[in-house]
């Protein structure tokens, strides 16, 4: 049976992946995000998963407003970093995990959710930035790779609730597959950010923090946020974090938090990080 080894929630913070990719992780600006990401690694290399399933969001890149899937799976062998405006980042190429992504796409659409399929695309900040927190700067990501789109630009995106259940459709996807896979879920984006507007660069501390205590311990109550909260407490760009409950739905109703990370900014973000396994 195919194993999840642990969930994984990161904000995806564009400006994240250029501190990579121009060496400035140790400057004084971003070390004190960067050391919090050191357990991340340590336990990237400990599970060793073979498959991470990255859920995230487009920005723009792949599709645009004349295209918007509410949740897609890339099927490719392989996905290129997208050009984003200042070209591709130097990263290398995420290799996708064909055969287990379509039987995700099959269990998942029989059991009545409407997944659309990417047979070719590239994929952003919003995925390679999540690698590069938990691998660093390597010459081939260390597993595959299946990205999970889910749409949280244009209203209406999917609920908290219709995440949470989604990630519990793809445990069961999981454990009927049959293979010896070791399988990390990711769900990325948030944490409190606006970009536009007069509310830009508005954090809510207090509220990212109360959503990593409930992750852990109260998923259940996370799936009542209303979009008009996500957006009242947590800026616009707030809303990404329904993505994160698709991660805890796949994992058990009690988990154990292994490391907790939260850091103000990040760009005009607040950053946080969260690994939880099956207790």
């Amino acid at each position: 049976m195919t194993t999840i080894v642990g969930g994984l929630g990161t904000s995806h913070v564009p400006a994240i992946g250029a501190a990579v990719d121009h060496d400035k992780t140790t400057e004084a600006y971003w070390k004190p995000l960067f050391d919090g990401y050191e357990k991340a690694r340590e336990w990237m290399k400990d599970v060793k998963p073979d498959v991470a399933i990255i859920v995230y969001n487009d920005h723009a890149s792949a599709f645009s407003l004349e295209l918007i899937p509410t949740f897609l799976l890339g099927v490719a062998d392989e996905f290129p970093p997208a050009d984003e405006g200042y070209g591709p980042r130097d990263v290398p190429v995420v290799k996708g995990h064909p055969e287990l992504a379509w039987h995700l796409a099959e269990s998942l659409i029989l059991d009545e959710f409407d997944m659309a399929i990417g047979n070719k695309m590239p994929v952003d900040h919003g995925l390679t930035v999540p690698l590069s927190i938990a691998c660093g700067k390597p010459d081939a990501w260390p597993c595959r790779v299946i990205p999970l789109c889910v749409n949280v630009i244009q209203y209406p995106p999917p609920t908290g609730l219709r995440c949470y259940k989604l990630g519990k459709a793809i445990r069961k996807a999981l454990e009927n597959f049959d293979s010896d896979l070791r399988v990390a879920i990711f769900g990325t984006g948030g944490m409190s950010h606006q970009l536009q507007g007069e509310r830009a660069g508005v954090i809510n501390a207090e509220f990212d923090n109360k959503f990593l205590d409930q992750l852990s311990g109260d998923p259940k109550a996370l799936t009542e946020i209303s979009h008009q909260e996500y957006m009242m407490e947590a800026g616009s760009e707030g809303i990404e974090m329904v993505m994160w409950l698709i991660m805890r739905g796949a994992l058990d109703d009690k988990v154990k938090e292994v490391h907790r990370h939260y850091h103000v900014p990040a760009s005009n973000t607040a950053a946080g990080l969260i690994i939880l396994e099956n207790d």
